[in-house]
């Protein structure tokens, strides 16, 4: 379908990371953008966007924010890698994809594009090939944030069922520009640059520019098929590697020590109690240690096939990180410029 100029899209999620690049991008293109706001509006404040106060566990509110609009990209999740938090997890990541979805038919959207993510499919076997036939991650076995989403995706695809004009899009790991919480990725590129980890760990993830995650959810707004998923992958890299790349671009020695992941399994509940009682984010959780032993090969081959979905290297994106970092004055005094 081809792309309106000058009529209302509806962000949810807007104030995230891939919300920010989107919205940005929605901007640039002459796209008439409202975000559902529920707690900040982050680095959109006072960009030209109509902002409407919204919760994804309270459908009446997203049908006020829906009215009118002609698409919905849905954004807004609880990311976790500490279990379901009291049930938020389930309640944002479940019953919000619901919520969004179902408001969005009875509203009368045209084209709904949710955005839920790799951590919806089982990772296993590890030693084939992960793309869009893969079964999902619906088993006790897997965590709290896997199940929600894929679970999550289930509602929307009822929803669809039902008559919504709905497509999906599982990115990886999203990495790049305007990372402006930061996320926790944005995070260990941080404490990379003032050497606040003393050791990495001996895993890794497929990771993805979040401007190609923006391309490829507009492609798929586009030309996706309905009720159809797509993954948006983009390189599997080492925390090595990563830590390799930013020294690279920032002449900042990375740690030398790689410790194993069964030590780093056995230390995480230690780690746990130590970043709790410092109020520091969590950063090493058996579940983000989970992840990083997940599937190494995540095909992009039908996105690419059927949207024209492409990536970046990623030397590119982490360069950027750091550039972006320093023109918003996250990297401080004690060795602002040097990130080339």
């Amino acid at each position: 379908m081809a792309t309106e100029i000058n009529v209302t899209v509806v962000v949810t999620g807007a104030s995230g990371h891939v919300g920010t690049n989107l919205v940005r991008r929605l901007l640039d293109s002459g796209r008439s953008v409202r975000a559902v706001v529920h707690k900040n509006r982050g680095l959109l404040e006072g960009h030209d966007v109509e902002w409407v106060p919204g919760d994804v566990t309270n459908r009446d509110s997203l049908r006020r924010a829906f009215t009118g609009a002609t698409t919905v990209f849905h954004l807004a999740a609880l990311i976790s890698i500490e279990g379901d938090q009291g049930g938020l997890v389930t309640s944002t990541n479940v019953e919000g994809a619901g919520n969004a979805a179902a408001a969005a038919l009875e509203c009368g959207v045209q084209r709904y594009v949710h955005v839920s993510s790799v951590h919806a499919f089982d990772q296993n076997p590890l030693t084939e090939p992960l793309d869009e036939e893969r079964s999902r991650a619906l088993s006790p076995k897997h965590n709290a944030y896997d199940r929600s989403k894929a679970l999550g995706e289930a509602r929307v695809k009822a929803v669809i069922a039902e008559g919504l004009n709905g497509v999906i899009v599982n990115p990886t790991g999203v990495i790049g520009p305007y990372d402006h919480q930061p996320s926790r990725m944005g995070q260990v590129f941080l404490d990379l640059y003032h050497r606040r980890l003393p050791s990495l760990i001996d895993g890794g993830f497929d990771w993805v520019d979040v401007r190609d995650v923006v391309a490829g959810i507009l492609a798929a707004e586009d030309r996706g098929r309905r009720g159809e998923n797509y993954l948006l992958s983009g390189h599997w890299r080492s925390v090595l590697d990563l830590a390799t790349l930013a020294e690279s671009v920032t002449g900042i020695r990375r740690p030398r020590i790689v410790s194993p992941m069964w030590l780093a399994r056995g230390w995480a509940p230690f780690q746990m109690t130590i970043d709790r009682l410092m109020k520091r984010p969590l950063l090493y959780t058996s579940e983000s240690l989970e992840a990083l032993r997940a599937n190494r090969n995540i095909s992009h081959e039908k996105a690419t096939r059927e949207l024209g979905y492409q990536t970046r290297p990623i030397e590119e994106s982490v360069r950027d990180i750091y550039a972006w970092f320093e023109s918003a004055g996250l990297l401080g005094d004690g060795h602002a410029g040097e990130a080339k």
